[in-house]
């Protein structure tokens, strides 16, 4: 089976900066487009950033200019760069990626990893 793991969150103060990490394991043939979404207390899941695996990226104009996503297509893996993080930031964050094994592409989640900004 496929697994999706997320790293690298954790308590960052107000400025701050953090890097997420998503690894793809398992049997699969390849993989599309990745992304991150995130979870606040009390608030829907949101997208934060797709990117294609050409690496064309898109961002959710909440964190346009302070996130940047990237993947390493060799070590199926995509990256999350945060900065200049404010206390709205703090949420769960989700890697998803789509992931084609024979014929079937499906959609595939991480468990998440918590991101705490200070106050």
């Amino acid at each position: 089976q496929v697994q999706l793991v997320e790293s690298g969150g954790g308590l960052v103060q107000p400025g701050g900066s953090l890097r997420l990490s998503c690894a793809a394991s398992g049997r699969f043939d390849s993989i599309s487009g990745m992304g991150w979404y995130r979870q606040a207390p009390g608030k829907q899941r949101e997208l934060v950033a797709t990117i294609t695996s050409g690496n064309k990226p898109y961002y959710a104009d909440s964190v346009k200019g302070r996130f940047t996503i990237s993947r390493d297509n060799a070590q199926n893996t995509v990256y999350l760069q945060m900065t200049s993080l404010s206390p709205e930031d703090t949420a769960v964050y989700y890697c998803n990626a789509y992931i084609l094994i024979g014929s079937v592409l499906r959609s595939y989640w991480g468990q998440g990893t918590q991101v705490t900004v200070s106050s």
